[in-house]
């Protein structure tokens, strides 16, 4: 499998960089501080491929506090608001679609 730094980018729109936290597993996004955050809103949008290129690199460097950072495609509305691009972020930023198993 090509490692995701080794494949070619493409960028069509509003992109941020996601991942999953190693702690708990929850969703995080790259900031501009290059650190993580849980929000969305916080995330650093990128619009070039370079760009996109640099932040994943950043991100992949940090396995210790994230797992599996990917570049994700977004919407960013006419007031500033920011919005997953597509159905698969809608998914996992609302989280499990399951109920999952309480144990016993």
């Amino acid at each position: 499998m090509t490692s995701p730094l080794q494949q070619k980018i493409k960028i069509t729109g509003p992109s941020v960089v996601t991942a999953n936290r190693t702690a708990d597993g929850i969703v995080i996004y790259r900031d501009a501080r290059k650190g993580w955050t849980p929000d969305l809103a916080q995330a650093a949008i990128v619009r070039t491929a370079e760009d996109a290129r640099t932040l994943l690199a950043e991100s992949a460097a940090d396995d210790l506090g994230a797992i599996g950072p990917y570049i994700a495609p977004v919407i960013v509305k006419d007031d500033g608001a920011v919005e997953p691009g597509n159905l698969r972020e809608r998914i996992r930023r609302k989280g499990v679609t399951i109920d999952l198993p309480i144990p016993a």
